[in-house]
């Protein structure tokens, strides 16, 4: 896990969480876990797979529905996720990241905050904004 020892610039806090999210879309989730004070990364894979995966797919019946766990089973449709803007609360602490699927900005955004630890400063979470 990344720590400063001083309160990090709102790049450092991006930097981190784009390093967390390309190691998601790569399939590599307990390294992706590593680098932040995390929730548990399930809930994450759960809420990006209903807002992008699910939400685009047909509701038709007849084509078939996806199998309940196919979003912890094959996560190859991580890699259709792309970060999207960054936006920051007014106190520098709190910001969260708009993603994308196939390029259309998804229901489900990320929330992060810089949280004060013994040793300095960490990123925690992501949340999951609806």
């Amino acid at each position: 896990m990344r720590t400063w020892t001083e309160h990090p610039a709102k790049a450092d806090a991006e930097a981190v969480v784009r390093r967390y999210f390309d190691l998601l879309r790569a399939g590599r989730i307990h390294e992706a876990g590593q680098l932040i004070d995390h929730s548990p990364v399930r809930h994450v894979l759960k809420s990006l797979w209903t807002g992008s995966v699910e939400a685009s797919s047909d509701e038709d019946e007849a084509s078939g529905s996806p199998a309940a766990d196919e979003w912890e089973q094959d996560v190859s449709w991580l890699g259709e996720l792309n970060l999207a803007d960054f936006h920051w609360g007014d106190t520098g602490s709190h910001f969260y990241v708009e993603i994308t699927y196939r390029a259309q900005i998804i229901e489900v955004a990320l929330s992060f905050w810089v949280k004060p630890v013994d040793a300095g400063w960490v990123i925690a979470g992501p949340g999951t904004l609806w």
